[in-house]
């Protein structure tokens, strides 16, 4: 039997530390994902539902983006896709009796763990204007309280569409057709938030904002150089395709201000040798200051330019533009302050040059310890810097490989979930349903929270996430939520956004990528659905739920759109939105007619292993740029400076996390358990700043705007961080990020370098 939710939030975690972990996955995985399955889904469910994750007759796992490789194991699923797997399938349920036991103010005060473990929603619920609960409403109704208030706008600029990264390609393009036809192109979504910079900087410098790397490019690499990722916690199925591009021979530098058990060794539970021994993964750990990355790249662009013969002369002739630039701005790079800004040694640096000059196909992975800082799209301009002098682009086990923390966070973005639209993207949607798409820039996620908090934006619809938790500068985000008209949800569990909300409220509960999807067609018989996704890589496949819906009141997010389309829109709509409803083959025809590479599309997916999409740098070694080539850049080495007495901050995630949603208390490989208020820091920082390991202390961030963001009550863990740097998990320290502290050109949170102090808590 499934256990039942959690009846008691503990007010204040109680976190017992251990020495971290060396080693990743293994035998103990194995057992806690079971018993987190178990827990949440029973037996029989457990079995049934496992099988299926990331098969090719199965569907896609609600975790992370991570690419299914061609030959697939039984156990396709690594632990932290089990627990995302757990809770949308748990037969834990929120009825309306449990809003009736819960005002909203009681929700307001509970953990984002505890809220997490009530289950799933059954039914659309209303929260009134004036009203402490929130109350059953029928579908019906609901549509018609957000066609009321957004008729009422002004303008359909103050609407704003924010999107999560599970949502399906069909979902999403219906939904970005839906906002263009009211108006606007407020589309603010999970990627503004993370790897806006990684787009920002590839779309400039190669002419695709996507990696250009296939899981067989890792297979066939020389050297892998992970940066600024974890993937033992983030994408765990990382690790096997490392695993056996290391046993191929590749060599793997890990650059990271913190070790990770994953890098370190990683014991494969889907072999028996693997789940005793494992496999040493990290050649060379670079423990790099936070912020650091930038000008390490630089300076081995500059010993690169120094070493005769390792330049790819050829390539750069025929493929580059900008070299002549950026070279005289490598070669003045400077030793001492790499030093410096890395906190590295020399010979840290020259042992990674002499991999890199060893290698023919290199191979740039990484995530968010790159993408969150103010000069993150430089930083990854410098990547790629690094990778165009040697030919690494467009070569067989070389390129960029940005990893996309979310499942189909990449596929909304090509299925035009942006708020800054290509041109020839909305000319072809005008072709095609017959309507002109608004031309002016919309909001992202950090205008947007502007626009709510300046009373700029009145109606903020979700489609999935938990935009409260995840946004930056907590307290300004949830008064700005509340200064809304009418707050809408789109989700399949309880979250703390549906907490935080505006004069009006609504929660649309809508069916789980494990949950079957029934459409009645023109004909009157239900016919199954399925939707589609595309990985990190640019692989499009299928996903075909297998089990029965939560609730029968449940609606899948396309009815939802088309149904919300339909009632704002009325007859003046163009776009057939019944039709699209009652068959998702129709969607994708369309698809296929305003996207690139999408031609054929329900032919192409009908295969089991889906299909590519092109990607010119990476195919015929194209670069559809400005200039026509790939663009060497040059920018001034940046990096965090820090006033003595304080550290810098980077938010992350424990292992019982995925995003903002919290599976458990632990984190098991950095040696915490039952806490999350924990702040990691160096033992001689901490000597320095005379806190002891089991201090309480608050976190203070410092920022030009002289305001003071505070987190109260965590407790020192003494850890082997970079000197000068410490960690602490997100959402609770997102209190810390100022709104306005975003990286240049991305307009992305800057969550991995925020200057805290600390002080000592009341609660010590």
């Amino acid at each position: 039997m499934a256990s039942k939710p959690p009846k008691a939030d503990p007010v204040q975690d109680a976190p017992q530390v251990a020495e971290p972990k060396h080693a990743a996955a293994g035998i103990p995985a194995i057992g806690h994902t079971l018993r987190i399955a178990q827990q949440q889904m029973g037996v029989k469910r457990t079995a049934l539902t496992l099988l299926r994750v990331n098969q090719k007759d199965g569907f896609d796992c609600p975790g992370c983006a991570w690419p299914e490789p061609e030959h697939r194991h039984a156990a396709e699923f690594c632990e932290n896709g089990a627990k995302a797997v757990a809770e949308e399938a748990t037969l834990r349920r929120v009825t309306p009796e449990f809003f009736a036991a819960h005002p909203v103010a009681d929700l307001a005060t509970r953990s984002g763990y505890w809220l997490g473990q009530q289950g799933r929603l059954t039914h659309p619920m209303y929260l009134p204007e004036g009203g402490t609960h929130y109350e059953p409403v029928t579908w019906e109704r609901a549509f018609d309280i957000v066609a009321e208030e957004i008729t009422a706008l002004a303008s359909p600029d103050e609407a704003l569409f924010y999107t999560s990264g599970r949502t399906s390609n069909e979902a999403a393009f219906l939904y970005q057709l839906f906002a263009r036809e009211l108006g606007t192109n407020n589309l603010p979504d999970c990627s503004n938030m993370c790897h806006e910079s990684s787009g920002s900087a590839l779309s400039e410098t190669i002419g695709v904002g996507k990696g250009s790397v296939l899981l067989e490019d890792l297979y066939k690499a020389d050297l892998i150089v992970v940066a600024g990722q974890n993937p033992g916690t983030n994408h765990p199925r990382m690790l096997s395709a490392l695993e056996k591009a290391k046993a191929n021979g590749a060599k793997i530098i890990s650059v990271n201000p913190l070790p990770e058990a994953g890098l370190e060794r990683f014991k494969n539970p889907q072999t028996p040798q693997g789940m005793l021994k494992g496999a040493a993964l990290t050649d060379l750990f670079l423990q790099i200051r936070i912020g650091g990355d930038q000008a390490l790249f630089r300076l081995l662009n500059k010993l690169i330019l120094e070493t005769e013969g390792a330049v790819d002369e050829e390539f750069v002739r025929e493929h580059t533009h900008g070299y002549e630039e950026f070279a005289a701005e490598a070669r003045a790079a400077d030793w001492a302050e790499t030093l410096t800004a890395t906190g590295l040694s020399q010979q840290d640096i020259e042992q990674a040059l002499g991999m890199v000059l060893a290698s023919k196909r290199t191979i740039v992975c990484w995530a968010m310890g790159l993408t969150q800082h103010k000069h993150s799209v430089p930083t990854i301009r410098e990547v790629v810097n690094f990778l165009l002098l040697r030919g690494n682009i467009g070569r067989p086990g070389a390129g960029v490989c940005p990893v996309r923390g979310h499942s189909n966070v990449q596929g909304d973005r090509t299925m035009g979930i942006f708020e800054r639209p290509a041109p020839a993207f909305l000319d072809a949607l005008e072709k095609e349903f017959g309507f002109a798409p608004p031309r002016e820039h919309g909001y992202d996620v950090v205008r947007a929270i502007r626009a709510l908090r300046d009373g700029d934006a009145k109606v903020f619809f979700a489609m999935g996430g938990n935009f409260v938790s995840a946004s930056p500068d907590t307290e300004v985000t949830e008064a700005a939520m509340r200064r809304a008209r009418l707050t809408v949800h789109v989700s399949t569990k309880l979250n703390r956004s549906h907490a935080i909300t505006g004069a009006r409220a609504l929660i649309l509960p809508t069916l789980g990528r494990t949950e079957r999807d029934l459409q009645v067609g023109p004909n009157g018989k239900s016919t199954e659905q399925f939707v589609t996704v595309e990985d990190s890589m640019g692989m499009v496949h299928a996903s075909r739920g297998r089990l029965e819906p939560a609730s029968t009141h449940l609606l899948s997010e396309p009815a939802i759109v088309c149904r919300l389309a339909r009632r704002v829109l009325g007859e003046t709509s163009k776009v057939p939105w019944e039709e699209f409803e009652k068959d998702y083959a129709t969607v994708r025809d369309r698809i296929a007619r305003v996207i690139p590479g999408f031609e054929s599309f329900n032919a192409r997916v009908a295969r089991p292993e889906g299909f590519t999409l092109p990607h010119a740098p990476r195919d015929e070694r194209r670069f559809p740029t400005a200039t026509g080539k790939a663009n060497f850049t040059a920018a001034p080495v940046e990096y965090p400076k820090l006033p003595e007495g304080r550290l810098l901050l980077q938010t992350l995630r424990s292992h019982d996390q995925y995003n903002t949603t919290i599976y458990g208390l632990d984190d098991r490989y950095r040696g915490i358990k039952n806490g999350r208020r924990v702040v990691l820091v160096n033992p001689e920082d901490a000597r320095t700043l005379g806190v002891t390991d089991g201090t309480y202390v608050d976190l203070v961030s410092e920022w030009k705007d002289g305001i003071e963001r505070r987190a109260p009550g965590f407790r020192v863990v003494h850890y082997p961080t970079a000197r000068g740097c410490a960690a602490a998990y997100y959402p609770e320290t997102n209190v810390l990020v100022p709104l306005d502290a975003t990286a240049d050109t991305s307009n992305t949170p800057a969550s991995k370098s925020v200057v805290v102090r600390l002080e000592q808590s009341a609660t010590d």
